[in-house]
């Protein structure tokens, strides 16, 4: 009998080339996972992610799910896995799920946080997740400008996926925080392009630094023009926090 297990993964990507397989010179999220699984199943099993992070991106909310052809509760499979994971990669949930269950076509939203660092000098318990910026910006413009991004729009110009893809995507949350020194921000949709997420706040950022106006923004969407928006903000600050899924249809 085979069975079907989603599992909740927390990584730190520092050290990792993202989530998806690549060739074994490169570390992976997936490629650890699977290389766990292996000893446990005694076979090559395959791991289906909610989201393919990018090289050094971080993750509270990635889901997973896989098919074992062998009987293991939960809890029981939660603790062999962690024990044969790298310490900078923890499995904090594991249920048994109905065999349709799938972990990258049953999510209904993602949520993405953004944060920036702007004081002068940066703990070292910080520096792997936040992007460093210590220098005045130019918050009220950032938050002109992060309004442009809400809703179904083509985000041509904001990502470097492949030529061929539809770039139409719906972004229903874009919400900026300012915390002392910190500047967060959360982005929510059903899903996102490549370098999407990154794209757009490297634009705000851009924005706060007074190379981009707010109201550039409508026009870069119409240019269709990767080119005419900001730069692409480092990996380092982008945490996927949590994937959503209605309902979860446990087993």
């Amino acid at each position: 009998m085979v069975n079907n297990y989603r599992v909740l993964v927390h990584f730190d990507g520092t050290e990792y080339h993202g989530w998806q397989f690549q060739t074994p010179e490169y570390r992976t999220i997936q490629a650890e996972l699977i290389r766990a699984l292996k000893i446990i199943a005694k076979k090559q099993m395959i791991v289906t992610g909610s989201s393919r992070t990018d090289a050094g991106v971080h993750s509270l909310g990635l889901t997973a799910n896989f098919h074992l052809p062998v009987a293991i509760e939960p809890d029981s499979l939660q603790k062999a896995l962690n024990s044969l994971l790298p310490r900078d990669i923890r499995i904090m949930e594991c249920a048994l799920m109905d065999k349709s269950f799938n972990a990258r076509f049953g999510a209904s939203s993602k949520t993405y946080v953004y944060r920036i660092f702007t004081g002068q000098v940066q703990s070292p318990f910080s520096q792997r997740f936040a992007f460093h910026i210590p220098c005045p910006l130019d918050t009220k413009a950032m938050r002109r400008a992060a309004r442009h991004f809400i809703g179904a729009k083509d985000f041509t110009s904001f990502t470097s996926d492949e030529p061929e893809k539809k770039k139409l995507r719906e972004v229903t949350e874009f919400k900026m925080q300012v915390k002392k020194d910190e500047i967060i921000f959360t982005v929510r949709g059903r899903s996102f392009l490549r370098y999407m997420v990154r794209n757009m706040v490297g634009t705000i950022i851009d924005v706060g630094r007074g190379k981009i106006r707010p109201d550039d923004i409508p026009e870069i969407f119409a240019a269709k023009d990767r080119r005419r928006a900001g730069q692409t903000a480092p990996a380092k600050g982008l945490t996927l926090v949590q994937v959503e899924y209605e309902p979860l249809p446990k087993k």
